[in-house]
């Protein structure tokens, strides 16, 4: 009698025995902060979570589109599948541009669930999507996540509290000569870091990415504009909607066919 090859035992590994088995589906990955994985015929299309930006985030708050513009678009009652289409249509958006915020939300989303250990997940049918022509292979998410790490820590358990943490600007962030060289986008950044928000408050804030946001914070603080959050305010919460992180990105294991619904 053959034996059935193990459950995959991560998120890594869902994604690989999806993509052997070219299915379609949407994963629906619990925890905290959990997310939404879509895939199409085995390829990673779109990617959901509280822990980083999606594109919608990313066009209105760097105000490449109006929200008026954004409402609009909706309003012609075009669905998740289409609004892209209808976005492109009226000018709003080049195909190329939305395919490229698109894949950097879809990286953004891959890290910040690779910082913590999801609950659990469950495989499902295909549910809308923002549908902005990305698609991706699930080793190359593996790969640009594990880059993402190393760049930021050389270790995950470093990245993810880094992701948590309320940086205090320094006394040197109020000296105009100290800031004077900086670009735009560190003031920008250093500006927002008011040692209320994580970098995720300041990602959502800036509708930038999760991952360049802690790399200028990386920066700043190299730099001794930014220090550790103080003991008296280190519990203090943060000043956006909190939401889940997700999970792991590491390397796959070895995947079954059929995939199990699993929740702890």
């Amino acid at each position: 009698m053959t034996q059935e090859p193990p459950a995959p035992r991560n998120v890594p590994g869902v994604l690989a025995a999806l993509h052997t088995a070219q299915r379609s589906c949407t994963v629906l990955v619990s925890g905290s902060p959990g997310g939404v994985i879509h895939v199409r015929d085995g390829l990673v299309v779109g990617m959901e979570t509280p822990g980083a930006p999606g594109v919608e985030v990313l066009l209105l708050k760097s105000h490449r589109i109006a929200e008026d513009d954004w409402t609009a678009a909706r309003a012609t009652g075009a669905d998740p599948a289409r609004l892209a289409l209808e976005l492109v249509a009226q000018g709003l958006l080049g195909a190329t541009e939305l395919e490229i915020t698109g894949r950097a939300a879809l990286f953004d989303a891959a890290f910040a669930l690779a910082l913590t250990r999801p609950d659990g997940w469950e495989v499902t049918a295909p549910r809308p999507l923002l549908d902005t022509g990305t698609a991706v292979p699930p080793d190359r998410l593996v790969t640009e996540t594990s880059r993402r790490i190393r760049l930021l820590a050389n270790e995950r358990g470093v990245t993810a509290r880094f992701a948590r943490d309320r940086l205090d600007p320094a006394p040197t962030a109020r000296d105009p000569q100290q800031t004077a060289r900086l670009s735009p986008r560190h003031r920008t950044v250093l500006a927002a870091a008011d040692g209320r928000r994580t970098p995720r408050d300041i990602a959502f804030t800036l509708g930038r990415g999760l991952f360049a946001v802690m790399l200028d914070l990386r920066d700043l603080l190299a730099l001794g504009l930014l220090q550790a959050p103080s003991a008296t305010i280190a519990g203090r919460p943060s000043t956006a909607l909190r939401t889940p992180p997700s999970p792991p990105m590491a390397a796959p294991q070895p995947a079954a066919t059929p995939l199990p619904r699993r929740k702890r």
